[in-house]
């Protein structure tokens, strides 16, 4: 469904451990904000208190009133109900069960809707962001070839996903779809994807290459300066903390591509330092298994879509035709089966906004 021109208002907001960004949006487009106010993640009702109080400040700015309410908060959660079940280390005050979304539709009188963020980020990325512009680049490079569904990550505190099949959000029966942090982790095999994956993953490895304590290890945000050379430090450590995360993620999307079949999008805060993962991503998503290593690790050839030399290769194919026998028809024909990765077109915070914006439209009458 395109929102691009509907009118309507939705005041969406992407919960952090840090902080509560809120904004309006209209038309796939910031209306309003964003506007930050800290989460206080182990006091609940000031948690609350500042979600109430930042959904007003937004409303205020409003030319007209919004129709919904729709945001990322981290789960587990039931999210058709919106009640938040546990959120453990991110937001420890919302431990056990708290209606959270009732809570805000008693408080403005309106349909309140909740996602996990990976699920809305994508989602945004789909209707606006990466998915739109590949497909207008195959358009403009005269190729036949269109995507129609995005698989995506983000890189932060922890590991997220989402699915979007055909223009909608994948949920699944449990709206559990797309937890890829709980897909096994290729370097410790007895530990999940996520701990391979995020910002303790980072200063994890560098500590440990570095032979410094953990706790002294430098946030990824100085750790990618020191690997690109900006900052002092071990940089042999930091380049290896971040192929490493490379590696796992990979890993992480050679499985999902292997039921998903599609491009694939990534955001979140230490997507910023992609120059140092994604060629190690890329290389991992087309890997050949160990053994009987004839066969790929997924159909497809993924492509580093950052990268102009691979962007050039994905866009032309290998288009020839085919001759039919018999009739002599011609019949054009692109064997090459590939995919992309590429980074948040909108940014992941106004991704996630798009995004919510979406899913409580496709859920209102008119």
């Amino acid at each position: 469904m395109d929102y691009s021109h509907d009118s309507r208002i939705v005041l969406t907001l992407d919960a952090g451990a840090t902080y509560l960004k809120f904004s309006a949006i209209r038309g796939n487009r910031l209306l309003a904000g964003p506007f930050a106010l800290p989460t206080h993640p182990a006091d609940l009702d000031r948690c609350i208190a500042n979600i109430i109080q930042g959904f007003r400040t937004v409303r205020e700015l409003l030319p007209e009133p919004p129709v919904a309410i729709s945001f990322a908060f981290p789960g587990p959660a039931d999210y058709p109900s919106g009640i938040i079940t546990n959120v453990g280390e991110t937001l420890p005050a919302f431990e056990g069960e708290v209606p959270l979304g009732p809570i805000l539709e008693d408080e403005f009188k309106l349909p309140v809707f909740i996602n996990n963020d990976g699920d809305l980020f994508v989602y945004g990325e789909a209707l606006a962001g990466l998915l739109p512009q590949v497909n207008r680049m195959l358009e403009e490079a005269g190729s036949p070839k269109r995507f129609r569904n995005l698989f995506g990550l983000t890189f932060g505190t922890g590991l997220g996903g989402g699915i979007v099949h055909n223009g909608e959000l994948f949920l699944g029966d449990n709206s559990n779809a797309g937890e890829v942090w709980l897909l096994r982790n290729k370097l410790d095999p007895e530990n999940n994807a996520e701990e391979g994956a995020c910002i303790r993953a980072v200063r994890r490895v560098y500590a440990r290459e570095a032979g410094i304590p953990e706790e002294e290890a430098p946030d990824p945000k100085d750790i990618f300066e020191i690997g690109m050379g900006r900052r002092d430090g071990s940089r042999a450590s930091a380049l290896e903390a971040f192929r490493q995360l490379g590696e796992v993620a990979g890993d992480v999307v050679a499985q999902a591509l292997t039921l998903v079949d599609s491009l694939v999008v990534i955001g979140g805060g230490v997507s910023g330092a992609h120059p140092l993962f994604l060629p190690a991503l890329v290389e991992a998503a087309n890997a050949r298994f160990e053994r009987g290593g004839r066969y790929r690790r997924v159909v497809q050839e993924v492509f580093n879509l950052e990268e102009p030399d691979q962007v050039r290769v994905f866009l032309a194919g290998e288009r020839h035709a085919v001759t039919a026998p018999g009739s002599g028809r011609r019949i054009q024909f692109d064997p090459l089966k590939r995919t992309g990765v590429g980074l948040t077109r909108l940014g992941t915070s106004e991704a996630v906004a798009v995004g919510a914006q979406a899913f409580a439209l496709s859920r209102l009458p008119g």
